[in-house]
């Protein structure tokens, strides 16, 4: 446990403390239907706890997750709470998160997906530039050896790496291009070759 964790924990016995005291003092004459009541906030304060402890599990079950469908040669990636579209992306050996950007023309990482995937930083040269909707920004194109989604393998995928901040890499309409059909349905976004 960190000190702050530490901190939090002795805060909240302290606070559960001075509300039991307060709680069994306010109900000295009724001992039987205290015990009733302290039980049932123990109960919720146990079920809180184990929701929080299994909050991830609960949510990877909730949220739908990126769907591959090999046979058909079908991906379905379901709409996040934000509105976008999400996809995890093998890029030479490497899985990585992209978001879905048809309003951009090509697949661009950012420096920290590219480092993961093998590109080192003093390799790429930023000469060529991008407009956004924040105004101009120099990219370095490379080319990734191997993209991968499901069952569809690409190869020699060029690409941009940008030189600003970027929270997440695109998915562009180079990328895009590649498949037979692109649909919007249903709160899910259907790629197919």
């Amino acid at each position: 446990m960190t000190g702050d964790q530490t901190a939090s924990l002795i805060y909240l016995v302290l606070l559960g403390g001075v509300i039991l005291t307060w709680y069994v003092v306010a109900n000295r004459g009724g001992l039987g239907k205290m015990a009733q009541h302290l039980a049932a906030w123990g109960l919720i304060f146990l079920g809180v706890i184990a929701a929080y402890g299994l909050w991830a599990d609960i949510r990877q079950t909730v949220m739908p997750q990126q769907s591959v469908f090999a046979e058909e040669g079908r991906i379905e990636l379901p709409r996040a709470p934000d509105g976008h579209y999400y996809v995890t992306l093998d890029v030479n050996g490497q899985p990585l998160r992209f978001v879905v950007d048809t309003g951009a023309s090509a697949m661009v990482l950012t420096q920290e997906d590219a480092a993961r995937a093998g590109l080192q930083q003093d390799e790429l040269f930023f000469f060529s530039e991008a407009m956004t909707a924040n105004g101009a920004v120099q990219t370095a194109p490379v080319t990734l050896d191997r993209v991968a989604l499901g069952p569809v393998t690409d190869r020699n995928v060029r690409a941009y790496v940008n030189s600003g901040e970027m929270s997440q890499s695109l998915l562009g309409m180079s990328y895009l291009d590649r498949f037979a059909r692109i649909e919007i349905s249903g709160g899910k976004l259907v790629l197919e070759r």
